[in-house]
């Protein structure tokens, strides 16, 4: 029986929309929004605005944001190459550096106000993500159906059952570089959000 051949390539992809959900759960926060003018305070004395938490964002984290865009530069072009593998590699190492900087560098990256053009290209960063993680979902389900009519039809229909497994086989391939982009999509945004680093 043949089911279990792609199985492996079916629980990587998984593994790749869980490390691709945790990116896109990692968005800029919504600016505050403005409060009304209070009235003059009475006599009461005023105490000192909280100071903003001291952040270890320093020269080590540029080159940490430098390191992860081009590893992320890298990984978009060995995607367009064909080269999956090492796409996928670039971009889970990508991903843990932002993942870094995400948690060193984040109040830092939290009082900087977003440009309207940066709200922008962030939801247009998540829709392409979305979009290609539902392409993953939907690839995934109709390889798996594949896989089972292969299966079902082994010892009658050897020929077919052959055909149905490389239709499975290339979806599942399909898939995975459709995850990889997500996941690049998702760390654009990323990129998008810590660029204070590089300059």
């Amino acid at each position: 029986m043949m089911l279990p051949r792609y199985t492996h390539l079916g629980l990587a992809l998984l593994l790749l929309l869980a490390l691709l959900g945790s990116g896109l759960a990692q968005t800029a926060p919504p600016s505050a929004p403005p409060t009304a003018p209070q009235a003059a305070p009475q006599a009461a004395p005023q105490a000192a605005p909280p100071t903003a938490p001291p952040t270890n964002c320093g020269p080590d984290h540029k080159i940490l944001y430098k390191r992860a865009v081009g590893l992320l530069d890298n990984a978009e072009k060995k995607l367009t190459a064909g080269y999956t593998a090492e796409a996928k590699s670039a971009a889970k190492e990508a991903k843990s550096l932002f993942a870094i900087l995400q948690k060193e560098c984040g109040p830092s990256q939290k009082e900087r106000p977003l440009s309207d053009r940066e709200v922008q290209q962030d939801a247009i960063n998540q829709k392409l993500a979305s979009d290609e993680c539902a392409q993953v979902e939907r690839l995934m389900k109709s390889a798996e159906d594949k896989e089972k009519k292969s299966a079902q039809i082994e010892g009658k229909q050897p020929e077919l059952s052959v055909k149905y497994q490389r239709e499975a086989k290339a979806e599942y391939e399909q898939a995975q570089k459709r995850g990889i982009k997500a996941m690049i999509y998702a760390m654009r945004t990323q990129q998008m959000l810590f660029s204070f680093l590089g300059k």
